[in-house]
């Protein structure tokens, strides 16, 4: 039931708790019995909506994401992700070139030279197959961790704990619009830190290198 529905439900039974003054001559007519109060709404969990901001993620077009990997061998690690729906991602990496995957392609741009390498049919597929996005919303635990703000914009904190394919904690922050601002986990290198934005951007291409 919407919350619209509460106020009228609260003045019905306002009403018919009310008995009205009868004539002398009528016969007295009895109170009507006041409605069955309404089931109290439930509220979401934190595992309700944290599985909600994964299918509207998994639903984008296209997203941009900055990835930072901090206490590796090496130093501190950064990349940057971008998809375009069904099948297209651009991997970009400081001194190391790029790479776009085009469905089981991928094209490699090293220092001005170009190349083609195919892939394993499903690789990149495999990780948008639904079947796994359901896996990971009956298997994860979510604690609620209070509100909190991604580079200035309100987003609720969760920690988010998996099981498949190994043992995970990851904490996740949500924006306003419902989708993952910010996904920070341990990783054997170090702390990996993810921020998202440029949703269903129109703007956001992705095309083999010539």
């Amino acid at each position: 039931m919407n919350r619209l529905a509460l106020p009228a439900l609260a003045l019905l039974a306002t009403l018919s708790a009310c008995k009205p003054a009868a004539a002398p001559e009528a016969t007295p007519v009895p109170a009507a019995k006041p409605p069955v109060a309404a089931a109290p709404i439930p509220a979401t969990s934190a595992r309700e909506e944290v599985a909600a901001a994964m299918r509207k993620f998994w639903n984008l077009r296209s997203y941009h994401a900055d990835m930072h990997l901090e206490g590796g061998p090496r130093g501190s690690i950064d990349n940057a992700v971008d998809f375009v729906a069904p099948d297209r991602y651009r991997m970009q990496a400081a001194g190391r070139g790029s790479q776009v995957i085009i469905g089981d392609t991928m094209y490699l741009d090293i220092n001005g030279r170009s190349m083609q390498v195919p892939m394993p049919a499903g690789t990149i597929s495999q990780w948008r197959d639904p079947a796994k996005l359901a896996d990971a919303e009956t298997e994860m635990e979510v604690d609620a961790q209070g509100s909190a703000a991604v580079d200035g914009q309100p987003a609720k904190q969760y920690l988010v704990r998996v099981a498949k394919p190994k043992p995970t904690e990851i904490t996740l922050w949500i924006g306003a619009d419902g989708l993952p601002l910010q996904i920070a986990s341990p990783n054997p290198l170090g702390q990996a830190t993810i921020k998202y934005s440029r949703f269903d951007d129109p703007t956001l291409t992705i095309e083999p290198p010539k």
